[in-house]
């Protein structure tokens, strides 16, 4: 799962549409209204830290998880520079990251979510940008509900995002290309709607100096998964749905609903046995 590697160097850049902001506000709202408002959340894919952030400067004490070295290293290197300015000229030297960035209320952890470990319990977690897309294999996302499950507190939810099949089919065998001062790609995508198997081929130029542009290539999959296979998979794995909405919108999920976002919480283990 580990494929955000020269991407990771150029992604919030070509990721600046994003409405981070909004998405942060929905889902601190959602938190909130389960009694939330403080506490260790983790973020399963937290990749370049930009929900991770958000989420710690609204009082949570975060821990963010993903697989990709590359990622946690963007995600590091902005949040040293977010807290500490006056050492922008050393955040491009990785030594400086791994000997200064502690920051009190994120902690990174490199680990793939299909295995991922925590500590203790935590409030709550919370997953987005189609980050369980990128889990091929229905029983493997089955293992992420069940470790979800283990590490949530008694009553912890869970928030997450997932692209639709709809979304897929709507890009369908598509190129996308962008150039740009930081880097120029190439994005060509292909759908297998009987598989419900999604692939993009991503080419990377990204600058070295001097007029020169190195290229990388790296490939994506992921996987469409419906409301009523997740709605499955959380039930086996111990987890109450307790609701599927058009994602960041609260609108009603059709049969156009190209994202969706869940909201499922924690039954089985009794306050003080944990």
């Amino acid at each position: 799962m580990n494929t955000y590697q020269k991407f990771a160097s150029v992604y919030d850049a070509f990721m600046e549409d994003v409405p981070y902001d909004e998405w942060c506000s929905c889902l601190a709202v959602k938190l909130r209204q389960a009694g939330i408002a403080d506490g260790i959340v983790c973020e399963l894919g937290c990749g370049t830290g930009n929900v991770t952030t958000r989420l710690a400067e609204a009082g949570y004490d975060m821990i963010g998880i993903d697989a990709s070295e590359d990622m946690l290293s963007v995600a590091q290197k902005k949040e040293l520079l977010r807290r500490h300015p006056d050492l922008a000229e050393k955040i491009a030297q990785e030594a400086e990251i791994r000997q200064t960035v502690k920051h009190p209320d994120i902690l990174y952890l490199q680990q793939d979510m299909r295995s991922f470990e925590l500590y203790g319990t935590v409030r709550a977690v919370v997953s987005v940008c189609d980050s369980l897309n990128y889990v091929l294999e229905e029983n493997d996302l089955l293992q992420v509900f069940r470790l979800v499950n283990n590490y949530l507190d008694p009553g912890g939810i869970f928030l997450f995002d997932v692209n639709t099949p709809a979304r897929y089919e709507a890009i369908g065998e598509s190129t996308i290309a962008e150039n740009r001062p930081e880097g120029s790609f190439i994005w060509e995508n292909y759908y297998d709607p009987e598989d419900r198997l999604n692939q993009y081929d991503l080419t990377l130029f990204i600058p070295e100096g001097n007029g020169l542009y190195r290229k990388h290539e790296e490939t994506h999959f992921e996987r469409a998964y419906s409301e009523e296979t997740i709605r499955r998979l959380l039930a086996e794995a111990g987890l109450v749905c307790d609701s599927v909405e058009a994602a960041y919108t609260g609108g009603p999920v059709t049969k156009d609903t190209e994202r969706i976002l869940v909201t499922a919480h924690e039954v089985q283990k009794k306050k003080g046995t944990n």
